[in-house]
């Protein structure tokens, strides 16, 4: 088995080497099958998911963060804090974006939430950089999203936390970054997601509620 840090290193090269072309039809299919999701889990309303904004090669979000706002739902974009903690910030396409004093990405300006803002979201969209087909997931290596991750369960849901959190999430790949069954190894701190988003489509990942 890989190391993360071969896995990450191997798809990193991979999204460098997409065309812009390529970048902007994966965005397009993304928005598509994203606001799917969204709109099944919002069942007719107006609810707010939390997403982020991709960078460089990964995934563009921008057209999914357009499509909810457009659609009528609110969107959480994250902002990167000291000791690998994010807060939260609602976006619209007029919001203003700063680069991290702390991470590679742009952050939005406005205030900011802290993790109980989650127990008002109804969908989790989740950076990752591969997952495998048992729910296994590798981010870029900076930690924030497994302590958020991790801070989730311990906000007062009052219902029983499954494998995959407490929050319907899907992971944002490229196709070919879904893997076979046990390829990513697991970690204590690790949290499982339980469906991939990809430019193909929605995948269920097997073991995965």
């Amino acid at each position: 088995m890989s190391s993360k840090d071969e896995i990450r290193s191997h798809h990193r090269r991979g999204r460098a080497a997409l065309s812009q072309p390529e970048l902007d039809a994966a965005g397009a299919a993304l928005a598509r099958h994203g606001l799917a999701w969204a709109s099944a889990l919002a069942d007719g309303g107006r609810r707010t998911f939390a997403a982020y904004l991709g960078v460089g090669s990964e995934p563009p979000t921008l057209p999914l963060l357009a499509a909810l706002h457009n659609a009528g739902h609110q969107v959480l974009l994250p902002v990167c804090e000291p000791g690998l903690a994010l807060s939260w910030v609602y976006w619209t396409p007029a919001s203003e974006f700063v680069r991290s004093r702390f991470a590679p990405i742009q952050e939005p300006v406005g205030d900011r939430l802290d993790t109980s803002v989650m127990l008002g979201v109804a969908g989790l969209f989740l950076p990752a950089t591969a997952l495998d087909r048992t729910g296994n997931r590798i981010g870029q290596g900076g930690g924030y999203y497994d302590k958020f991750l991790a801070a989730l369960e311990e906000l007062p849901w009052g219902v029983p936390v499954s494998p995959t959190g407490p929050l319907p999430t899907v992971a944002l790949v490229y196709d070919a970054e879904v893997l076979a069954a046990g390829s990513i190894p697991a970690e204590s701190f690790d949290r499982k997601v339980a469906a991939a988003l990809t430019p193909g489509g929605l995948v269920r990942l097997s073991d995965q509620p």
